[in-house]
């Protein structure tokens, strides 16, 4: 593991001279190193670039670790991870991507994940992403996540993108059986002429089944992103869908909400607000002893933490 690669897994995965526990970190498109657990099995996928993870019905308070990096240009890396968790399951993923280049060129990674929850299984699935290095080359991270829950399980996924990528593809769908339910908190920051694309879709086709996404975001510079949810609710089930974002200097945001309600008794809730930082937060940090750029970035920080 190369030194850029160290650095990049201590930002996304809180890699501290190695994880304990299942893992496997991936660095330009190949495998460096590995380890299962015995309540925790990772394979080779066999048909495309990849893993299977088999996470056993014993696996209470487990943690995974499934990093990726790409350290220089010319690199467009594609992988596709599919986790089988196990009934009664409870098991942290931890993945996170960070794309860097020093050159022309670009550097891309596209995780295709697919997650497949029995019955009552729990996971709680964190993930940042990072650009970072001096070149022009672009760096984007395109990630795709598809979700089956099984009766009573919980799929909890907590997504944050911290600065660099230029530009990304966020893609996330699910199907929810009975009394399931899907938590997704979202955190996004652009800065400079960076894009950003979510699309959630959801359909909820369980009684009692239930979701909830909420989209934090802040656009600055040039940059531009479009937030698109769809939750569709067939049966008696809720669903709850916010996004919020914050305007700086000349950054857009286009947020598009869809509901569908397939049934009399589904309830199903969309909020959003979009706006720049309030001048009298500014100036309650700023008799605090702040410049006015430190107390931005700190409003920032906070309502992307909430």
């Amino acid at each position: 593991m190369n030194k850029i690669a160290e650095k990049l897994l201590r930002i996304i995965s809180d890699y501290a001279d190695g994880f304990k526990g299942a893992f496997n970190i991936r660095e330009d498109g190949q495998c460096v190193g590995r380890q299962s657990t015995p309540n925790i099995r990772i394979d080779t996928k066999k048909d495309a670039p990849g893993l299977v993870i088999h996470i056993s019905p014993h696996a209470q308070k487990e943690v995974v670790y499934i990093p990726a990096c790409v350290t220089h240009g010319a690199i467009d890396d594609l992988v596709y991870n599919d986790f089988y968790v196990g009934a009664g399951a409870d098991v942290t993923i931890i993945a996170g991507c960070g794309v860097h280049t020093d050159s022309g060129d670009m550097a891309r990674h596209n995780g295709i994940h697919r997650f497949f929850l029995e019955k009552g299984a729990h996971v709680l699935y964190k993930e940042k992403h990072i650009g970072t290095g001096s070149g022009t080359g672009e760096k984007r991270i395109d990630p795709v996540s598809n979700a089956f829950l099984s009766e009573g399980s919980v799929l909890e996924m907590d997504t944050v993108q911290l600065k660099g990528v230029d530009n990304t593809v966020r893609k996330t769908t699910a199907r929810l059986a009975a009394r399931a339910k899907l938590i997704i908190h979202e955190s996004i920051l652009t800065e400079k002429a960076e894009t950003a694309e979510t699309d959630f879709t959801v359909s909820m086709d369980g009684e009692d089944s239930a979701v909830d996404l909420i989209s934090r975001s802040v656009a600055k510079g040039s940059s531009r992103q479009t937030y698109h949810s769809r939750i569709m609710g067939n049966c008696r089930c809720s669903g709850h869908s916010e996004c919020d974002a914050i305007l700086a200097d000349q950054g857009t945001v286009n947020a598009s909400p869809e509901l569908y309600a397939g049934s009399i008794d589904a309830v199903l809730i969309h909020e959003a607000a979009i706006g720049k930082i309030a001048g009298e937060q500014i100036i309650k940090l700023r008799t605090l002893g702040l410049t006015e750029e430190q107390a931005e970035e700190k409003i920032i920080e906070g309502f992307l933490r909430a």
